[in-house]
């Protein structure tokens, strides 16, 4: 099935504490076909809005272009040292492809590890040019989504990591932002890791336990309860927990 990874989990291990304070182990074992499906899918961000359910409350939603995803290759172990699908979004026009870009000619290529592909017999889950789109998720899914979040430029100390700044009396003077002292008489150095002014945001953020509340398959379209990080229009990896 497209849009789908493969885990296999054919042995599982739990611990138990019993009533007198010992530790009991407990195997358990499934059959070779027993697998948990995880989907995945690349989306554009569109903006926040928000609905209203069945008793009225207010939902606030981030309406997320979710695919359509086309399988463009799938690495393998023997060949490739590990095993991924790679996928691409956004078709490019004809005289927007580069000599480099013909055979995967799309705007955005991501590759999703996928420990278990194969099936019993030994057949491929996925093959290069599947179609994969929002109807893989359904409304209570939960997902988890990463993006590039929003670029703040440089920042403070009280912006960037919420230091509280100086007294606003008894002989502070311009400096009721600024950092204050930065190391100590030993070792005469600025110690690595320093919670300093700096250039803020534009980082890789990955939001769990995001609840799908709304599937427009006709449209691509997925509305997920609350806020996802980035601008309009961040590329989005969208997984399914």
């Amino acid at each position: 099935m497209p849009g789908f990874q493969l885990i296999d989990y054919r042995k599982l291990t739990l611990y138990i504490i019993t009533a007198f304070g010992r530790k009991r182990k407990i195997n358990f074992s499934f059959p070779s076909s027993f697998v948990i499906m995880v989907k995945f899918i690349l989306g554009k961000k569109i903006e926040m809005s928000q609905i209203f359910d069945e008793k009225g409350n207010v939902i606030p939603v981030t309406l997320v272009e979710a695919g359509p995803c086309y399988v463009t290759q799938i690495k393998v172990k023997d060949k490739d040292k590990y095993e991924s699908v790679q996928i691409g979004f956004e078709k490019l026009k004809d005289k927007k492809i580069k000599k480099s870009q013909k055979k995967k000619p799309y705007r955005y290529l991501r590759e999703f590890r996928a420990s278990e592909q194969r099936t019993e017999n030994g057949e491929q889950k996925l093959g290069v040019g599947d179609k994969i789109d929002a109807s893989i998720f359904g409304e209570g899914d939960k997902v988890k989504i990463a993006g590039i979040s929003k670029g703040k430029g440089f920042a403070g100390g009280v912006k960037r990591w919420g230091f509280h700044g100086q007294t606003a009396t008894h002989g502070t003077k311009h400096e009721e932002r600024t950092i204050g002292s930065i190391g100590s008489a030993f070792p005469q150095r600025v110690i690595k890791g320093r919670k300093m002014p700096g250039r803020m945001g534009a980082e890789r953020v990955t939001v769990k336990n995001l609840k799908i509340v709304k599937v427009d398959v006709e449209n691509n379209l997925i509305a997920v309860k609350g806020a996802i990080p980035g601008r309009r229009g961040t590329l989005l990896e969208i997984r399914g927990e």
